[in-house]
């Protein structure tokens, strides 16, 4: 069967293309090589508990935000429960501080543990430039611009508030601390660089202050945990995409895409699937390698990141003996020595909450873990077992595990992530930040100017839930503008 859009991947980015195409009533057909959808944006069954393939944290259901964009279009509804407290962070110096998602609370909180100097002034400054940021990022679907359309489009949407936020775009994370003086106070450096990790991919020096501020200030809008794991965020989506007569063949690795003279033919592990269109959803390193055309090929070269450029990730999931409810879900620990095999100065780990029976069967609580690991190719992890005995004890110290509650622990290096995801390098989290890449020079949603279209992480704008639902809403939206 020939299908109107054939879409490579089924992480959080393509699903949003594909409702939003499959809503317009064009026949789309996901590809999938797993056995279940989401990506790094889902949850997979183990010995009856629900663990999480990679994100666990969700946002982005606020006004002007993307999920509630997606969810608005479709109807669909999704198993959430608002999280009161978004996050604990434990710092090298012993002290925990809590990232209230009030932000005269999370202010208040920041003066207490950093100093009253400028963190006012800071704080509500970036969480300004985060709102507009996020304005802007729905009403600019034409963003980044690679045609005369789409510039068109952009100027007759432009407000002033969107020219404001331009001068960001050429300013890091680091200069914005030094504009307010707080670039010498080094406990609030460092963490500023580790939450800036998690959520860029990158720090102070490199994160421009468009992206940093955004990031910094994720925990000051409403923070949601998905009853079950994020594969209940996942199955109403791909639920809505059936529903509108869409085909998603699981088990079907897209292995090469060649250009016909009125489509395209993708060949996966099973069999051939033709499309009038076609959108990759996996990563630019992943796509490069599928698309037989050389002037494709060329034109993707200059924005390949290689392993040097990249973070994978040491992840570890747990099964712990249900004790005191864990009031907190997610929890970020500095540590005041690099974790060992890793060279990591953070771990992130987040809980099952106490009432999901769903995800956790009575009497135990899922727990997901993860340290970063830059350049990933040339980091092999050689003793897992030291590894995962240096996080518990770290985990032990701050209270947050009892070695003596663990029931059971898997755990996977970038090598597992290659070998369940098929992510070049095992890369996670998607391009880090870089300060000579201004947003504008991100890899636009068209591939080839033609019928191809990309989403996904690594392309504009980037990390998280939220970031990769854009880039399928703004690939859907530039594929219904150039040709519908």
């Amino acid at each position: 069967m020939r299908y109107d859009v054939a879409i490579i991947g089924s992480g959080f980015g393509s699903l949003t293309a594909a409702a939003l195409l499959a809503k317009y009533g064009l026949r789309v057909c996901v590809l999938e090589q797993a056995k279940y959808p989401g990506g790094c944006a889902t949850s997979y069954l183990r010995k009856g508990h629900w663990f999480e393939t990679g994100a666990t944290t969700l946002v982005g259901l606020d006004e002007h935000m993307p999920l509630r964009y997606l969810l608005d279009q479709t109807g669909v509804k999704v198993p959430v429960q608002v999280l009161e407290t978004p996050m604990q962070v434990h710092l090298p110096d012993a002290q925990l501080l809590t990232r209230y998602g009030n932000l005269e609370q999370w202010i208040a909180e920041a003066e207490r543990v950093f100093g009253k100097y400028k963190q006012r002034e800071f704080w509500e400054h970036c969480y300004s430039i985060s709102q507009e940021v996020w304005r802007t990022s729905l009403r600019q679907r034409s963003f980044p611009f690679s045609n005369t359309k789409d510039l068109l489009l952009s100027g007759m949407r432009v407000t002033p508030g969107q020219l404001k936020l331009l001068p960001g775009a050429f300013r890091t994370m680091e200069q914005v601390l030094q504009k307010y003086g707080l670039h010498q106070n080094e406990l609030f450096t460092r963490f500023v660089d580790e939450q800036l990790l998690i959520t860029a991919q990158n720090y102070l020096p490199e994160v421009n202050e468009l992206f940093g501020a955004t990031a910094l200030c994720y925990t000051l809008y409403s923070n949601y945990y998905v009853t079950g794991g994020l594969i209940n965020l996942v199955k109403p989506v791909e639920q809505f995409i059936l529903a509108k007569g869409a085909t998603l063949k699981y088990g079907h690795e897209v292995q090469e895409v060649r250009t016909l003279p009125e489509g395209y033919r993708l060949k996966t592990s099973k069999e051939e699937v033709e499309s009038r269109f076609v959108i990759s959803g996996i990563p630019l390193n992943n796509t490069a390698q599928l698309f037989q055309e050389e002037k494709i090929k060329r034109s993707l070269k200059p924005y390949l990141l290689g392993s040097d450029r990249l973070n994978g990730a040491f992840t570890m999931a747990l099964v712990l003996r249900a004790e005191e409810a864990n009031e907190v879900l997610h929890h970020q620990v500095h540590l005041p020595q690099p974790l060992p095999q890793t060279g990591s100065k953070s771990i992130f780990i987040s809980f099952s909450h106490p009432s999901d029976r769903l995800k956790a069967p009575d009497g135990t609580v899922v727990a997901s873990i993860s340290t970063h690991l830059h350049h990933p190719q040339a980091h092999l992890i050689e003793d897992k077992a030291a590894l995962e005995q240096a996080i518990v004890q770290e985990l032990g110290r701050r209270g947050l595990v009892r070695p003596e509650s663990i029931l059971s622990v898997q755990s996977a290096t970038p090598g597992g992530w290659i070998f369940w995801t098929k992510r070049a390098f095992g890369a996670v989290g998607g391009y880090p930040q870089y300060r000579k890449i201004k947003p504008w020079q991100m890899k636009d949603a068209r591939l080839d100017h033609r019928g191809a279209y990309l989403c996904g992480d690594t392309v504009y704008p980037g990390q998280g839930i939220p970031g990769v639902c854009l880039s399928g809403i703004i690939a859907a939206n530039k594929l219904l503008q150039d040709h519908f």
